[in-house]
């Protein structure tokens, strides 16, 4: 059986993810203390202590999220010997995939990913960026309708989720703009989300040009399987420099419906989602019914992750 990492992106965090690996596995606490040295903050107070409103902050959310699903899969493949086929992450998310294969050290990338949610919390001023999910329209609708919405501004999609989900992302009156263009349509919902900026589109440029010298100086590693980039919905040139593919990942759409498809046609037989919540595990099957999917967070999650049958050390 091939088995798929996924690893979650932001707006996934809840108080007090992660305590019950950090309080079980010494593995799990020394990722949660070198990923605190690198990122220069108190990460476990952070997860375990701070407020649903210090979580949601784009700087504190993305390395949190981070050392919780790293700390995680280093829990999983100690516990079961799993061997992965391949693995992505959602967005800051694929971070996490980087590391779990050896392409990205742990400290860099909390470091990074720091750095990454300052600069896009700053490349656009609270409340002027938004982003919306849009169900129930095609990809071509959801462009039709986001060019209906840039005569207010910029507003692009931002997320192709799979499931008639595409998230968009732009302006504040340019996303409203387009919602109100998306339920003429035929859109079924139009839900504005709570984020604090808005992620994987043009305006984050400024984010992605600071970033960049920062990725570009990162130490590359061997990847020890696979990771399907965001941006390509291919696995990553294990040759070429990835700080490109995560430059480039600022500013554009998540392709996560094809991702997971290409996951599939890659050998994989069932997900298991690594770390907190469990929003691509629904995601994966709305996109494919026939795929397994068990989630892992907490100790009580092996069962599930073991019901797969995978034989240890398979994939």
């Amino acid at each position: 059986m091939g088995v798929g990492i996924l690893f979650p992106g932001q707006a996934s965090q809840f108080a007090g993810m992660g305590k019950e690996l950090y309080d079980a596995y010494p593995v799990a606490r020394a990722v949660f203390e070198e990923a605190s040295r690198a990122a220069g903050m108190d990460i476990p107070a952070l997860c375990f202590e701070g407020t649903e409103e210090e979580l949601r902050l784009t700087e504190n959310t993305q390395p949190a999220i981070f050392t919780v699903s790293v700390a995680a899969y280093r829990v999983l493949e100690r516990e079961t010997g799993i061997v992965p086929a391949c693995a992505a992450g959602h967005s800051l998310g694929e971070y996490s995939a980087l590391v779990a294969s050896g392409a990205l050290a742990l400290g860099d990338a909390a470091r990074l990913l720091r750095s990454r949610g300052r600069y896009m919390q700053e490349a656009v001023k609270v409340g002027e960026g938004a982003m919306a999910a849009l169900i129930g329209l095609s990809a071509e609708g959801v462009r039709a309708a986001c060019r209906a919405g840039s005569a207010k501004g910029v507003v692009e999609p931002a997320n192709f989720n799979g499931g008639d989900q595409i998230v968009i992302s732009g302006g504040t009156e340019a996303v409203l703009a387009a919602c109100e263009a998306a339920r003429a349509a035929g859109a079924r919902r139009a839900l504005p989300l709570p984020v604090s900026a808005p992620f994987h589109c043009s305006l984050m440029r400024p984010a992605a040009e600071r970033l960049a010298p920062e990725l570009r100086a990162a130490a590359p590693g061997i990847f020890r399987f696979p990771v399907v980039a965001n941006v390509t919905a291919e696995p990553y040139d294990p040759s070429g420099p990835a700080a490109e593919y995560l430059v480039r990942q600022i500013v554009s759409p998540v392709r996560w419906e094809e991702s997971v498809r290409k996951m599939r046609a890659m050998g994989t037989t069932a997900f298991v989602e690594v770390g907190p919540g469990k929003v691509l595990s629904g995601l994966v099957r709305r996109i494919d019914r026939d795929a397994a999917v068990a989630t892992f967070c907490a100790p009580g999650d092996l069962a599930g992750v073991r019901a797969l049958n995978f034989g240890k050390g398979e994939a």
